[in-house]
């Protein structure tokens, strides 16, 4: 896919950056409201990802059935996905536990860095539009919209049952894989966030495997879909993007009055609806410092970070360009 953002060959992505971007997308997949493909997007990696699940099908029946795995790797960019799933997985593992106590202790300061992350990737994913025109205006809104609706739902619960375990997947990873929506919060809104975390925890394999055939199902339709949908709208697309981050923006913000609580199948308590409000009206809440000065650090922290992403970004893009030219 010819994207102007995204001019990257797979020789620039090493696995071990590969790895590591997986690993960020991970991080993000655990956190309600930070999507793994807003990670994926400004990284640079995000049309190769689409790419690559969107190839899966027709190279499964052309190649790997007749036998060609080699074609079959190739094809997939095989690769890549092993690097990329390995870092997540790895993400997954190691930091579930480091988040949610992150979360617990310091949540103003976590949800700052992830607040000032999205803010600087509505400026990125922004930049990508190749011809503005007032028509555009349609979808950011539509985007905003629906963003902001979906995370002012109010928190139920599932039965964590095997077919629960399978829907929250599939559903999950359509939301995980579009920058902006974020498939952890949509666990959060069915009440499956608990139950898949503490099955990470302790390693429920038959609940984990249901989890990730989910995925997979979920995975192999939607990439098609969002790949099709750029090709032919591209603009459009990426301009809904951009709303639904915007509309997401509410929901890390980092001072949340929390109107309702109730407590969830694993017996811990959940915030069934939260609304943002400033930092004095939540420090006269619950009588503790706001740490204004310090949230501020750490969202300029996570827009730094893009900046950098981005900036590494072109720097890669001209090597490449100044090597075929030397070539």
């Amino acid at each position: 896919m010819d994207h102007p953002g995204e001019r990257v060959t797979a020789r620039q992505h090493h696995p071990v950056t590969v790895f590591l971007r997986g690993m960020a997308m991970g991080a993000a997949d655990i956190v309600p409201g930070v999507s793994g493909g807003t990670i994926a997007f400004i990284t640079g990696i995000y049309f190769r990802l689409l790419e690559a699940i969107s190839a899966a099908p027709v190279a499964f029946i052309q190649r790997l059935l007749k036998g060609d795995f080699a074609g079959f790797w190739r094809s997939v960019d095989g690769t890549f996905l092993a690097f990329l799933l390995a870092g997540v997985l790895t993400s997954v593992a190691s930091l579930a536990s480091v988040i949610t106590w992150l979360l617990q202790t310091h949540p103003v300061l976590i949800w700052s860095f992830f607040f000032g992350l999205i803010v600087a990737s509505v400026w990125h994913v922004g930049q990508q539009v190749r011809r503005a025109s007032a028509v555009l205006l349609l979808p950011l809104l539509a985007g905003i919209a629906f963003a902001w609706w979906i995370t002012t739902l109010p928190a139920s619960e599932l039965a964590p049952s095997g077919l629960a375990f399978f829907g929250a997947g599939a559903l999950a990873i359509c939301a995980m894989i579009l920058p902006g929506i974020s498939g952890s919060f949509l666990l959060l809104i069915i009440g499956m966030y608990a139950p898949v975390l503490a099955a990470i925890k302790t390693f429920e394999v038959a609940h984990l495997g249901l989890f990730i055939a989910g995925c997979m199902v979920g995975l192999l339709s939607v990439a098609r879909l969002i790949t099709l949908a750029f090709r032919h709208f591209h603009d459009a697309v990426l301009v809904l993007l951009t709303g639904f981050m915007m509309g997401a923006l509410g929901r890390v913000w980092p001072w949340q009055e929390t109107l309702s609580w109730r407590t969830d199948s694993a017996g811990e308590r959940v915030a069934v609806s939260q609304s943002p409000v400033g930092p004095e009206t939540w420090a006269s809440l619950y009588g503790q410092d706001p740490q204004i000065l310090l949230a501020c650090g750490m969202a300029l922290v996570g827009v730094l970070l893009v900046l950098t992403l981005e900036w590494s970004g072109r720097i890669a893009e001209r090597r490449h360009r100044m090597a075929g030219l030397n070539g």
